[in-house]
């Protein structure tokens, strides 16, 4: 080869290799994808800056898996890439729990004793369908700490696509959700109010246990506000959220005084009223009836400075959840689900990061709320279906009325606020008036803050089986679960996050997928393109190809 012809050749390798060298120093990703899908946004990053040491990703989601779990996991893969991106001592590693295993049933007995369920699925191959388990979760682990990463996310009624696009839309903020618990130094604090009467901590045991990855957990009890009221107030600011759930006993008006200096001074609060009293352990009697009554907590004139009524009705929904009763006796008995309108199973509205993409959640004997024109801004986050009323009590609640199909003429007007947040600068309820007592340091108008007010005490209360708490949202009765956790999680890390890492769930991604039924109908068709049209274009270019040659040699 003569020398002349080497320098064009050269030339390039230098050029290949000047773009690698300056590729590898300005190193860049581009994500051109309509939504920004592959683009993490600040709050997620941020959740990994400061990991100094390895914190290893391991996902459960590998081997044969059915077509929309593979999307699933590639969504995974490219999202955790981005996360390594941001920092280099992320490392993922993809493993299939049951692969090579000689005792399957042990592994899997010992993947859902650490809360790893699997989820049973068919898998289409060649014409054969099989049964598979797969486990869609991640473990991250750094140091010492482990956290769950649930990768499906379920909605009832959702089809398989929809059940891809929920689950990838939330992948961003599950893993920077997980990166936050194990990066966090220092945890706020929630009080949990008691002397009110509310829920025993057993049946919060489940919520509780899970906000205290995030936050330190107390309880405040405001018996003592009628002795030392100044310093129930001072050991309350100590806290960065108050919990009210379902208080049973009227406040006094001293305690309403520390509760309102509490919020206008900065406190973040949520409060879970009932203020009908009515339980369904009540109807189990010989009768099969029960009164609900009115309950007088007292509290009224302090939501109504935010624009907040609970009203003393009953929401009556045919957009219901159901309840168990048993027929027969002795060993003949059954157990069978029924409807009951008093237990509404409210849809999210999507209209807030506290709400989007949620499962329905379940709410149990609960009150309807009036929002009142103030300065306040008030999002309605959960109501009733169009198909619901509310009932004034007293009122006769009798389990027979399952027997009788409804009127669904007399369900109007439909769409009763049942959970409101309110947020704005907060204005004491008690300016302008005489205070009950005297408190140092009393504020009237605060700094801007947030509440919730949910018309039920219930939305929190966890079943119980053999005395143990079960997962708040999971019904023992019909093995149904609903988005009460999640919704009540979401609720405290949104008033408590500085970070505005929860608003990550507003992103909205779209994945398109192709449609099962028009592939099985038109796949010879599709085959016999991507197949036929390049063995004719190839033959079509090798027929003129010869015939150019044989024009221009064969003379």
């Amino acid at each position: 080869m003569k020398k002349e012809s080497l320098v064009p050749i050269v030339w390039a390798v230098v050029l290949l290799l000047g773009i690698n060298a300056v590729s590898a120093l300005f190193y860049t990703r581009l994500d051109m994808t309509q939504d920004q899908r592959y683009t993490l946004s600040g709050p997620a990053v941020n959740t990994v800056e400061n990991f100094n040491t390895e914190v290893v990703v391991d996902v459960l989601l590998d081997g044969r898996l059915p077509a929309e779990f593979e999307r699933l996991k590639m969504e995974t893969r490219l999202l955790l890439e981005e996360f390594r991106a941001a920092n280099k001592n992320i490392r993922i590693n993809f493993v299939d729990p049951l692969d090579g295993e000689d005792n399957p049933e042990t592994v899997m007995a010992n993947l859902q004793g650490l809360g790893l369920t699997p989820v049973n699925v068919t898998v289409e191959d060649k014409g054969s369908v099989s049964q598979e388990l797969v486990f869609p979760w991640a473990l991250v682990n750094y140091e010492n700490n482990t956290v769950r990463v649930s990768l499906l996310k379920n909605k009832l009624g959702a089809t398989s696509g929809d059940r891809v696009n929920n689950s990838v839309q939330n992948l961003e903020y599950a893993f920077a959700d997980a990166f936050t618990k194990l990066g966090m130094k220092e945890k706020k604090r929630v009080a949990v109010i008691k002397g009110n009467g509310e829920l025993e901590d057993i049946y919060m045991a489940d919520f509780l246990t899970t906000i205290r990855d995030y936050y330190n957990i107390g309880a405040i009890t405001l018996d003592s506000v009628e002795n030392n009221a100044q310093g129930v107030l001072d050991q309350l600011k100590g806290f960065d959220l108050a919990l009210v759930a379902k208080p049973t006993e009227a406040f006094s008006d001293a305690e309403k005084f520390v509760l309102d200096q509490y919020m206008v001074q900065g406190g973040k609060s949520i409060w879970l009223i009932d203020q009908v009293a009515m339980e369904l352990d009540s109807l189990f009697n010989e009768t099969g009836r029960a009164m609900a009554l009115a309950r007088d907590l007292n509290l009224d004139d302090l939501l109504f400075r935010y624009g907040i009524r609970v009203n003393p009705l009953l929401v009556n929904d045919l957009y219901f959840s159901q309840i168990v009763l048993a027929t027969g006796e002795g060993n003949s008995s059954q157990y069978n689900p029924v409807p009951w309108y008093y237990h509404p199973m409210v849809f999210s509205r999507n209209n807030h990061p506290i709400n989007n993409n949620l499962e329905a959640v379940r709410f149990q004997f609960a009150n309807s709320i009036d929002t009142l024109a103030n300065d306040y801004r008030k999002t309605i986050l959960y109501a009733s279906s169009p198909l619901s009323k509310t009932e004034g009590v007293p009122r006769e609640i009798q389990l027979d009325i399952i027997q009788s199909p409804p009127n669904r003429e007399t369900y109007t007007p439909g769409n009763h606020p049942m959970a409101v947040l309110v947020e704005g600068r907060f204005r004491s309820a008690y300016a302008n008036r005489v205070p009950p007592i005297q408190l140092q340091g009393v504020v009237e108008q605060g700094p801007q803050n947030q509440m919730l007010v949910v018309a039920d005490g219930d939305v929190v209360r966890n079943q119980l089986r053999n005395g143990r708490p079960l997962e708040l949202g999971y019904d023992k009765w019909t093995n149904n679960f609903y988005g009460n956790k999640e919704f009540l999680v979401n609720a405290i890390n949104y008033l408590l996050d500085d970070t505005g890492l929860l608003r990550i769930r507003t992103k909205k991604i779209a994945i398109p997928l192709l449609d099962p039924e028009k592939v099985s109908a038109e796949r010879s068709h599709w085959q016999l393109v991507n197949i036929g049209i390049p063995l004719l274009a190839i033959l079509l270019f090798g027929l003129v190809f010869n015939g150019l040659r044989k024009r221009k040699y064969g003379k």
